[in-house]
């Protein structure tokens, strides 16, 4: 059973979003996803200031089984990446929730991560 924090959002495509103090959004991909994707190889992230639709694909994380995009769980502005994941894509299984996020955004319409599933939800979609 993957690990899902019950303060965070999530989309169906395997995204976690956590909306931090400052307005912006954190955004990485959930613990079934790094399990299910096997050991993570490669990250190929964002520019900052590009702007996102919501759904929209903005990176692949590449691991020794596949390859998959990773997708805006909401629409915004990309105001940092983790360049950290350059050279240590592996965080990503490490450390899914934590350290292995993959950026942050300025969300052009914050009430968009009211439409994401919660933590009961998503494990129940996972489970």
């Amino acid at each position: 059973m993957s690990n899902v924090p019950g303060a965070l959002r999530y989309a169906k495509s395997h995204e976690w979003l956590k909306l931090e103090g400052d307005g912006t959004a954190t955004v990485g991909i959930t613990d079934y996803a790094q399990g299910s994707l096997g050991d993570i190889t490669y990250v190929q992230l964002p520019k900052v200031g590009a702007v996102l639709g919501k759904g929209a694909a903005f990176g692949v994380v590449e691991s020794v089984k596949a390859a998959s995009d990773v997708y805006a769980p909401v629409g915004g502005s990309v105001v940092a990446v983790n360049t950290a994941l350059d050279s240590a894509p592996e965080t990503l299984n490490k450390d899914p929730y934590g350290a292995g996020w993959i950026l942050r955004l300025k969300p052009s319409d914050p009430a968009e991560a009211g439409a994401l599933l919660d933590a009961p939800a998503y494990a129940e979609l996972t489970g």
